[in-house]
């Protein structure tokens, strides 16, 4: 893995293992945490005021949190401001930088799964912030992104090792789930999750494709379980972004054809819908 791509998480935790709890830039609040086989960076967003306030972990997709000037992916910062701005906690952990990973959107070998060490950090950071003051604890709610909502939909998934992943405290409240790849989940043939989850996909996307997804909610449905799909027409991958134009990227370890190709870029339509669709939908 090249140095470059580790610069901004390795700053991260030199700058934090000189301030012991947490370490103040301009923008989030730059906290550790602790996972379940690392320290975890974290980005953290905080309305004014004393709170308590809803809350929302939001996990980075295969690219991972950070840019290589260590400023958080565009995508992100756009959803957890505008969260913060609706009077929101944000909680953003890093799953591959403490692990010494960079961005895995290449790489087919991966050490950081979603069904493993991520859905473990993202409880890691729910019940971070359940044990704040300013955190409503039974209103925490997880949100991810490709890789990282794959991920949400195994934090969520009522199997008996997800419960087991969970530990202690409130679960998550509501599940926000960003065109996830849910072709592994739906081949099982019984997804269910433990609670109400919406999944939010383009209708084009040949990286993560929506017919999977149908199934997924299908499953969930036949089990009587809170699950809803949106598609949106004519949009791809990322199509939340706040302004990436669609472009075909290449070399992708995992996409719906095996090309390793498949486009990705905003749609302004199904990004109106998605920014007044989900703060709608999670709990407060």
């Amino acid at each position: 893995m090249r140095l470059a791509a580790l610069l901004p998480a390795l700053l991260w935790m030199t700058a934090a293992a000189a301030h012991p709890a947490t370490v103040r830039a301009a923008g989030p609040e730059r906290i550790r945490l602790p996972g379940s086989d690392v320290v975890l960076a974290a980005a953290l967003y905080k309305p004014a005021g004393l709170g308590p306030f809803p809350a929302v972990v939001a996990l980075h997709g295969c690219g991972g949190l950070f840019l290589r000037n260590g400023a958080i992916a565009p995508r992100d910062a756009d959803w957890a401001e505008r969260l913060v701005g609706l009077g929101f906690v944000v909680l953003m952990p890093d799953s591959y930088g403490p692990r010494a990973q960079g961005p895995q959107c290449r790489n087919r070998e991966r050490v950081v799964r979603p069904n493993h060490q991520r859905q473990s950090d993202a409880h890691a950071a729910r019940r971070w912030l359940q044990a704040q003051p300013y955190v409503k604890p039974e209103a925490v709610n997880i949100l991810g992104w490709s890789n990282g909502a794959s991920t949400t939909l195994y934090a969520i998934r009522d199997a008996k090792t997800d419960r087991a992943a969970m530990g202690d405290g409130p679960d998550f409240a509501r599940a926000v789930a960003f065109y996830p790849g849910c072709r592994t989940l739906a081949a099982t043939g019984h997804y269910k999750p433990r609670l109400p989850l919406l999944i939010l996909v383009g209708e084009d996307d040949d990286w993560t494709p929506p017919d999977a997804c149908r199934r997924l909610v299908e499953q969930a449905k036949a089990a009587g379980r809170n699950a809803t799909l949106v598609t949106y027409p004519d949009a791809v991958h990322d199509f939340d972004h706040p302004n990436l134009e669609v472009v075909t990227r290449r070399g992708l370890a995992y996409t719906a054809s095996d090309s390793g190709e498949a486009r990705a870029g905003t749609n302004p339509a199904g990004r109106e819908d998605a920014i007044k669709r989900v703060p709608a939908f999670l709990a407060r």
